[in-house]
């Protein structure tokens, strides 16, 4: 059997250490080392000896997603590929303010910075369950959008710019059930401007 074409598993951007306190080692390292690569592996074992092995992680979602009977294939690609987007929206010197280019963008989409970062901590706070938050590229205005599960813009014909991800894994080790607490550090210290404005190109 041929394992060529698998798909991989992203490094991580930064030391698994690089985001505490806000975000500890341990937490990275269950959710790189454990969770991440699960989705990894299943994704390869379930393509394997169908139509979509050697097809890239965006083409496998956009194949699968609303196919009942490829659920299991589009929940492990678009989980590889949400939490691949998710490492890059954080950064050991991340938060504070975009840059200009972007910043413009979202104070003419949103009216102002503080209007677009209460919609995100909302959008992340109150997605029911599992599931991310999104700052999206919508025609030429941006939008905060909220997915459930593995569920991902990619497949809904906007742009996503970054992603916090509310799965309970991804903060349960850190601040428990206080997901607020979270997100709200997160966008404070840690959100990568630099990849959601590089993302508008």
């Amino acid at each position: 059997m041929s394992h060529h074409n698998q798909i991989t598993q992203p490094s991580l951007p930064f030391a698994e250490n690089a985001l505490e306190p806000v975000i500890s080692a341990k937490t990275i390292g269950f959710h790189y080392g454990k969770h991440h690569k699960g989705y990894v592996d299943k994704v390869n074992k379930l393509i394997s000896g169908t139509e979509f092995e050697g097809l890239s992680l965006e083409e496998i979602i956009k194949k699968t997603v609303g196919k009942s009977e490829h659920t299991g294939i589009f929940n492990n690609a678009a989980q590889v590929w949400n939490h691949t987007f998710f490492w890059n929206s954080l950064s050991s010197n991340g938060g504070g303010e975009p840059s200009d280019v972007l910043m413009k963008k979202i104070e003419e989409s949103f009216g102002s910075f503080d209007v677009f970062l209460k919609e995100i901590t909302e959008a992340a706070k109150t997605q029911f369950g599992s599931g991310w938050a999104w700052l999206v590229m919508d025609g030429n205005k941006l939008k905060v959008m909220k997915t459930p599960n593995a569920e991902t813009p990619l497949t809904m014909g906007v742009k996503p710019l970054l992603t916090i991800d509310v799965w309970e894994h991804a903060y349960y080790l850190d601040y428990q059930n206080k997901r607020p607490d979270y997100v709200t550090t997160v966008l404070e210290q840690l959100v990568n401007w630099d990849f959601a404005a590089s993302n508008l190109k």
